[in-house]
């Protein structure tokens, strides 16, 4: 072992649970499968008129997962794919329940307006991992424009005529979104859905990293058998389920059963010994 990477031990341990140097996150990431092929024979054109169902169906899939948003499950949408993130609590896996449950029920809304229309439907791939915790150095910045701008107000050296149109004219050159920065479990959920079928993970279904279940899946869980993925050009390993239903899990509170906090998830999926046993020693 290094001498950083034993820095990096005690500081976990020292730090205990509330300070350890990463975050454990989960993320869902959704595409449309077929969406390539129906913009394809438009020649990539948007105003062609053979165009206009792909569009449909994007603008379809972008309001449906912006219905399903809010505080406790924030999105980013990507064209035809969207992800949904979360820092997991490293005491109550009631947090990891309440994104397994919003994830599934997106997947439930996008599938049921796929088949409506006859379009071939969606694949969600819900993955955890650990996050570096990031800059929020273009976000600080827009932040300091705005109280720059209050302050210059309060003072009286400007109107709030002036002071709305400074305010409406604030832009970003550089945007980031802090939460998907090093966000390993975002590259599992993209790498994993890349891999679709060759992978054995083919089909309009959801996808579920094994991680977040403690132990056997739970009664609450339908889903079908465990599927290994490994990419060996990332080393990323891991297994999924795909579930196709879930019933309410009895308890609704801190402790769910069968499902796992930040830090059980965090020793599951630790990369070393070494790292295991100082998470052990912050809980």
């Amino acid at each position: 072992m290094t001498r950083d990477t034993r820095t990096n031990h005690r500081s976990i341990a020292k730090g205990k649970a509330g300070n350890l140097p990463f975050q454990v996150a989960a993320v869902s990431w959704v595409d449309l499968l077929g969406y390539g092929a129906m913009i394809a024979e438009a020649g990539f054109n948007p105003i062609d008129p053979r165009a206009k169902e792909a569009i449909t169906r994007l603008r379809t899939f972008h309001r449906i997962v912006a219905e399903h948003s809010g505080r406790y499950y924030r999105t980013l949408v990507l064209n035809d794919g969207a992800v949904a993130y979360r820092d997991l609590s490293l005491r109550s896996s009631g947090v990891t329940h309440d994104f397994l449950a919003r994830s599934f029920t997106l997947f439930e809304a996008i599938q049921a307006s796929e088949q409506r229309n006859g379009w071939p439907g969606a694949r969600m791939v819900l993955a955890t991992g650990f996050r570096a915790k990031g800059s929020r150095r273009a976000i600080d910045h827009a932040s300091g424009q705005l109280n720059s701008i209050l302050a210059r107000l309060a003072a009286g050296e400007i109107a709030t005529e002036q002071a709305v149109r400074e305010a409406a004219s604030i832009e970003r050159y550089f945007d980031v979104l802090p939460h998907l920065q090093a966000n390993f479990a975002f590259t599992k959920a993209y790498i994993a859905d890349s891999g679709g079928s060759r992978a054995g993970l083919g089909g309009a279904r959801f996808f579920v990293d094994n991680a977040i279940f403690d132990g056997a899946i739970p009664a609450w869980v339908s889903a079908g058998n465990a599927i290994t993925f490994n990419d060996t050009r990332l080393a990323i390993t891991a297994t999924f389920v795909p579930v196709a239903r879930l019933a309410p899990p009895g308890n609704t509170g801190v402790a769910i059963p069968g499902v796992r906090d930040a830090l059980q998830i965090a020793e599951a999926i630790a990369p070393s010994v070494s790292i295991r046993d100082a998470i052990r020693a912050a809980q």
